[in-house]
Formats: C-alpha cells, sequence, structure tokens
C-alpha cells in the first residue's frame, strides 16, 4: 500500500476529492480529511466550542464529508489548534476515530503524516498549508492505484506542494513550527489574506 496526499484551498474542494476517490473505487476506510476552519461553513472559534459535543455538531454541520468519512469531528491538534478531521490518518492520531466530541492528537502533523509514509520534507509544507487555512486528504491505495489516486487528488484542485513551497520559501518561511502558539480564526484570516494558500499568478 502506498500513501498519497493532496492539500486544497478549501474544504469544498477536499470534498470534491474525497468524492473522486470513492468514485475511482478507493473505500471510505482508507481516506481521511484534515480541513482548518472550513471558510464555506463559517467556522470560528465559537461554533468549534468547548464542550463535548462540539465534534459531532460540527461534523454534522458539514455533512460528514458526504457521508464518507467515519467519526468526523473535532481534533485538538498541536501547532494547529482545533482541526476538522476524519478517517484512518486520524484514527491512528487518538487511537480511535476522532468524532464523538474534543479529541487530542497524542503526536503532531508531522509525525503524523511521516509515519504514513509522506517525506518529512512534504509533510512541513502540508502541515504549514493546514495552518493557513487548507485542508489535507490522504489516501491509503495500492501500489498498482497511486499514480490514479494522486491524478484524482490533482484534478480536484489539489495545489502543486513544490510551487507551494517555493513560494512559502520566497517568504522567509523554512519549516511548520509546531511549538509556536496556534493562530486564533481572526489571526489565521489575517494572516491567510497576507499569504495567500495558493499564490497569485505573477
Amino acid at each position: 500500500m502506498k500513501t498519497v496526499t493532496g492539500l486544497f484551498d478549501t474544504y469544498q474542494h477536499a470534498l470534491e476529492a474525497v468524492n473522486a476517490l470513492k468514485d475511482a473505487g478507493i473505500t471510505s476506510a482508507d481516506v481521511s480529511l484534515i480541513a482548518d476552519s472550513p471558510e464555506d461553513v463559517g467556522q470560528d472559534e465559537d461554533v468549534v466550542g468547548k464542550d463535548a459535543t462540539a465534534g459531532a455538531e460540527v461534523g454534522a454541520a458539514l455533512g460528514g464529508a458526504g457521508g464518507l468519512l467515519a467519526g468526523l469531528g473535532i481534533l485538538a491538534m498541536p501547532g494547529l489548534g482545533p482541526v476538522l478531521a476524519g478517517g484512518w490518518l486520524v484514527a491512528t492520531a487518538v487511537g480511535a476515530v476522532a468524532g464523538a466530541g474534543l479529541g487530542a492528537a497524542t503526536g503532531g502533523i508531522i509525525g503524523l503524516l511521516t509515519s504514513a509514509g509522506v517525506p518529512e520534507s512534504d509533510a512541513h509544507v502540508y502541515a504549514e498549508g493546514l495552518r493557513r487555512g487548507g485542508a489535507l486528504v490522504t489516501a491509503r491505495v495500492p501500489d498498482d492505484r497511486a499514480d490514479i489516486a494522486l491524478a484524482i487528488l490533482r484534478q480536484s484542485n489539489g495545489i502543486d506542494i513544490e510551487d507551494l513551497r517555493r513560494a512559502y520559501e520566497r517568504q522567509g518561511w523554512v519549516e511548520f513550527e509546531q511549538d509556536i502558539a496556534e493562530l486564533t480564526a481572526e489571526q489565521a484570516r489575517e494572516y491567510r489574506d497576507r499569504y495567500p494558500l495558493v499564490p497569485p499568478v505573477v
């Protein structure tokens, strides 16, 4: 099995990728989604909430990733803060599927991705993309279907991470820093306005 990963500018684009993978015959048990405050739902810190029902309520509001991902809910991720998450990769992080409420990952996003087979240098770009408001779709697929799955992620408005890496580096970025304080919802919006996840075409 291989792990293929796609970074998306919005939750909606990530959701379209999840559905495209399903249409190609990749089971929901082999797909995961992590998203930071999906803008199309107007999610902010108040929506995330502090009580035990927050994860289930947000998962329901977002349609459970089209009914494809079990346990879609809110997960507290070091360096990212509360994120919307569900699927096999998230279950690995918490030892059980997130979604019953506000879960907590036992490790950071870099360790989570690298343990799933994502190269560390790519994991840093994906993590920074999440920090800046993006969404990540990860799928486990047989070796002979990896190219097909990767093509699906790219065709679903997936971001070229090499282009993104170069754009970040031009801004002085080196790597994702897990130990700095996570951004508030307002800070994340301001940060994304100044440094778009998808750089403008020059």
